[in-house]
């Protein structure tokens, strides 16, 4: 808004100064020359736009051009060139994919888990994942076991066993953490929280 109000001005100023032979400020030539460098800079990004298009959605001011007209040009020259088949003589056409290396991986991650994989080791995240996970489990056992026992009504082995199962839960989440700062991004896990698993056996 403000910047039509401004442009509205300087317009209406060079029009009077042109009409009735005032001199003109020296802001008004510099304001249109910004203007005139602004539509010119933009015809410029049009035109390097339009010619990064395919030829059937060049030159169309006026069309609309989505993502899905795009698209829909990409489909065609696809669906063309394979009519024409020059997709039939492709290097590796009709062999199985080769997914023994990760072409996303470190190259020297890579050969490190080859490494490990063939003498039947295992990165430390994956051993510390199934040692954390057969901890979990042996740990929910454990408590649903405790709280059968608080349920009928021994509130004594309740406190005892809620005091061991407390102090395992800070081990099984120590685990955790240490897992969470080795493993590779995107696989972390979260840890067990006392309140959440009691919750959870109350329902």
């Amino acid at each position: 808004m403000g910047n039509y109000l401004v442009d509205r001005f300087v317009r209406s100023t060079v029009e009077m100064s042109s009409r009735y032979g005032v001199p003109r400020p020296r802001w008004a030539s510099s304001s249109s020359s910004k203007v005139k460098t602004t539509d010119r800079l933009s015809a410029v990004a049009d035109a390097i736009n339009d010619r990064k298009l395919p030829p059937e959605l060049r030159g169309q001011h006026s069309a609309v051009r989505s993502e899905t007209d795009i698209i829909g040009v990409v489909e065609q020259r696809i669906w063309h060139s394979m009519e024409e088949g020059q997709f039939e003589n492709l290097p590796g056409k009709g062999k199985p994919l080769n997914l023994s290396t990760n072409p996303h991986a470190d190259p020297a991650e890579d050969t490190l888990y080859g490494i490990l994989s063939k003498n039947g080791c295992a990165p430390e995240w994956i051993e510390l994942n199934k040692e954390i996970r057969n901890q979990v489990s042996a740990w929910l056992v454990a408590l649903k076991k405790a709280w059968t026992s608080k349920c009928n009504g021994d509130s004594s082995k309740w406190a005892e066993s809620s005091e061991t199962l407390k102090r395992q839960l800070r081990d099984i989440n120590d685990k955790v953490f240490r897992y969470n700062l080795i493993v590779p991004f995107g696989r972390q896990m979260f840890g067990l929280k006392w309140e959440k698993e009691l919750a959870r056996l109350e329902e």
